[in-house]
C-alpha cells in the first residue's frame, strides 16, 4: 500500500515542479533516491525537509513507529544519493545531525510543522534528523 501511496504522491510531484496537494499540501517536499542497504534495489521516497543555508535536513520519524524507516538504513550505508527539489536534481551526501546541531534543526520543524512534536511523543527513539549536504 506505502508503494502505491508513494507512487501517487511521486507523480503529482513531477507534474506539478514539487508540489502537491492532500495532506502534504503546502509542505516543502522532495524525492530522495537512495539504495537498499541489502538488496541493492533503487527506490524512490517523497519527504518532508527543512531548508538549510547549505543543503537540506530531513526526518526518519516514520510517523512516530518504534522503528527507523528504511530509508534511514539505507542512507547509513549508501550516504551518496540524489534528490529531487522542486524541478532541480542534485547530487548530495547524507549524514545524520548529532547534539545541538540535530536539536536546533528539530526543535524548529516542530514548531513549524508540530506532527514532527507528535512523532517523537508516540515512540521512545529519537528521530534521527538527517542533513542532506552538495557533494563535490
Amino acid at each position: 500500500m506505502a508503494d502505491n501511496w508513494n507512487t501517487g504522491i511521486i507523480e503529482e510531484f513531477r507534474a506539478n515542479g514539487g508540489r502537491v496537494g492532500g495532506p502534504f499540501e503546502g509542505a516543502p517536499l522532495l524525492l530522495l533516491h537512495h539504495v537498499g542497504a541489502r538488496t541493492g534495489t533503487e527506490r524512490v521516497n517523497p519527504l518532508m525537509y527543512r531548508a538549510l543555508d547549505d543543503g537540506h535536513a530531513i526526518f526518519a520519524s516514520k510517523g512516530g513507529a518504534p522503528n527507523h524507516p528504511d530509508w534511514y538504513h539505507n542512507l547509513l550505508a549508501h550516504p551518496d544519493v540524489i534528490i529531487e527539489v522542486g524541478e532541480e536534481t542534485e547530487a548530495v551526501r547524507a549524514r545524520v545531525a548529532n547534539g545541538e546541531e540535530r536539536e536546533v534543526i528539530w526543535k524548529a520543524q516542530a514548531e513549524t510543522f508540530p506532527q514532527f512534536g507528535e512523532y517523537q511523543e508516540k515512540t521512545s527513539r529519537q528521530i534521527p534528523v538527517i542533513i542532506l549536504e552538495p557533494r563535490d
